[in-house]
């Protein structure tokens, strides 16, 4: 298959918008929980801890089953392995466990590519 695949700025811009969601998300989550832990004393977690899982739950739910984030959607790509064909469940699932490094997006001048790419073997490509 011929793919073209996403620059630098489609990846940004997939990044901001993507973690809007990511961020609601985590935040409504994380105001619920706090009430049952005023009200019910149960273990506080803080908010790191609900913006990681909403980061993998986000990425794996939308990228298994639709290979696009809203991010994606906007800038008009999508997740494919390197064969050009939509990507494994668990290839997706690692994907967005290696998000949660810190150093993922400094491997793009070594790689040309974001470490949950190179390890999950997958591609963002133009739709």
């Amino acid at each position: 298959m011929n793919l073209k695949g996403t620059g630098v700025g489609t990846r940004a811009i997939n990044f901001v918008i993507d973690n809007i969601f990511v961020f609601a998300i985590a935040y409504i989550g994380f105001k619920v929980y706090k009430w049952y832990v005023y009200y019910y004393h149960i273990a506080y977690f803080n908010f790191g801890w609900f913006f990681a899982a909403s980061i993998v739950v986000y990425y794996t739910v939308l990228e298994s089953i639709f290979a696009r984030t809203p991010g994606k959607w906007f800038s008009h790509s999508k997740v494919v392995n390197q064969q050009g064909f939509r990507p494994s469940f668990v290839a997706i699932l690692i994907r967005s466990l290696v998000r949660l490094t810190v150093i993922d997006m400094f491997f793009i001048p070594f790689l040309d590519k974001t470490l949950h790419d190179f390890v999950s073997k997958t591609e963002v490509v133009q739709a």
